[in-house]
């Protein structure tokens, strides 16, 4: 352990004058709340006794550490999007002052339309991962035989000698001591939106978590979950807007692409797909119904256009628009992903069918076309959408009403094979309602 953690020499009140100019500048006074004060401090009395505890349990090196440490978490610190990373940085720190730590994780609850929270795990000497756990991923209720659940109940720290803690405290017990480690410490993070979050750390070395760890500990965990308070608001922001506007426009809103009329534009392979006879099989559904048989049919059509590349720009009650962006002067390639994506889209409903997943027969319409997608802002008042226009949008989505006429269930334009490394069939040329002229339409 770190010589200044261990020192038997520690603050007394008479020496707390002593950090004075380092606290507040030299001749300058002490601020009226130090960096050090406990958030839960709402007196006067509780503020001085908070005060008190901190100076006498660490030694001057120490606080100087500790003090490092939270001004780190409330200037760089905040700079972390990545929960891992901060994770990852703040143990660094902590053994670069002294506080032995071999094992830390930070669990935050969020906003996402798969998992309820998130894990960040941290050993020393090894790889750091994450690790996202589902809405139901409590259905066992290992949760409520964990540490960060007591701390959530207690609203208190919790420090445990691992050597005598019984394995059935908590879950995690077994696992901990069986990886060799002696002091467990863990904290209740609570978030001003009333999320309930944690932090934890471990130690191998054979005094545990001592007096001064402890201290060390608590003293940092208020500028901590100011941090993590932070990133999780970033974090939960970007989840949102990447999961209700796409990847690109989401990243475009962030930058601050924001205001009415703005226009992007892309070069891209479009696919537009639509639900067959939608309207006949769900017209004496119940709405929960219809919701659950759409969710079975995006499973079929999301994934693989994921997969290869593609991005969902928009969901058109029971249609959707997606978009394979050129790459570079290879445009061939994103026409091959487009139709390799929508190839698999049909087969997984075929699947679907063949299973009964969905209740009833499902059948898809997909068109794929090459061209210019634009996308902006449009709306009026405080209320704007992030959608996508353009002739060669229209062009594919009024493609996508020949499907039912020609009897087949994937067309393809001319522009489209032009960039295509296949030789697909030609169905003949057709009008496209809404549009001049006649257009040829190709089956792969």
């Amino acid at each position: 352990m770190n010589a200044r953690m261990t020192e038997d020499t520690s603050l007394s009140e008479a020496d707390s004058d002593g950090i004075k100019p380092m606290l507040a500048g030299v001749g300058a006074p002490v601020p009226p709340a130090p960096i050090f004060v406990e958030p839960a401090a709402s007196d006067a009395a509780a503020t001085i006794t908070s005060i008190q505890n901190t100076l006498k349990g660490l030694s001057l090196d120490g606080l100087r550490s500790m003090i490092s440490i939270r001004d780190w978490l409330l200037t760089e610190a905040r700079e972390k999007k990545d929960q891992t990373s901060l994770l990852t940085t703040l143990a660094e720190q902590l053994n670069a002052a002294g506080v032995p730590i071999d094992r830390a994780s930070m669990t935050t609850e969020t906003l996402h339309s798969e998992h309820a929270a998130v894990t960040s795990v941290w050993l020393k000497g090894g790889d750091s991962e994450q690790k996202a756990f589902p809405y139901s991923g409590n259905a066992d209720g290992t949760y409520e035989r964990s540490p960060f659940y007591h701390v959530h109940q207690t609203r208190e720290p919790l420090f445990l000698d691992l050597r005598e803690t019984p394995d059935d405290r908590f879950g995690i017990i077994p696992e901990l001591k069986a990886d060799g480690y002696v002091g467990y410490s863990c904290f209740p993070v609570f978030f001003a939106n009333g999320d309930e979050n944690g932090i934890s750390f471990a130690t191998k070395s054979s005094e545990g978590f001592s007096k001064p760890n402890r201290t060390f500990l608590e003293g940092i965990v208020p500028a901590l979950a100011a941090a993590m308070e932070i990133r999780a608001g970033y974090a939960t922001l970007d989840q949102i807007l990447r999961v209700y506007i796409g990847d690109e426009p989401h990243q475009r809103v962030l930058s601050g692409d924001v205001r009415r009329g703005q226009v992007s534009r892309i070069r891209s392979a479009i696919l537009f797909a639509d639900m067959r006879s939608y309207t006949r099989l769900t017209s004496s559904m119940h709405p929960e119904d219809v919701v659950s048989l759409l969710n079975v049919y995006f499973d079929c059509l999301v994934p693989p256009i994921e997969a290869e590349g593609g991005e969902v720009l928009k969901y058109l009650g029971d249609g959707l628009l997606a978009i394979f962006r050129d790459r570079g002067d290879d445009t061939g390639a994103a026409a091959q992903s487009a139709l390799t994506a929508a190839l698999d889209a049909l087969a997984r409903i075929d699947a679907a069918n063949a299973s009964g997943v969905a209740g009833v027969p499902l059948k898809a319409g997909i068109a794929l076309h090459h061209g210019e997608a634009a996308y902006g802002n449009v709306g009026s008042g405080q209320r704007l959408d992030f959608t996508v226009v353009g002739r060669d949008v229209n062009l594919t989505s009024r493609m996508a009403g020949l499907n039912k006429v020609l009897g087949e269930p994937l067309l393809l334009s001319r522009p489209f094979v032009e960039h295509l490394w296949a030789d697909p069939r030609s169905l003949g040329f057709f009008e496209l309602d809404g549009l001049d002229g006649t257009f040829e339409i190709y089956s792969p």
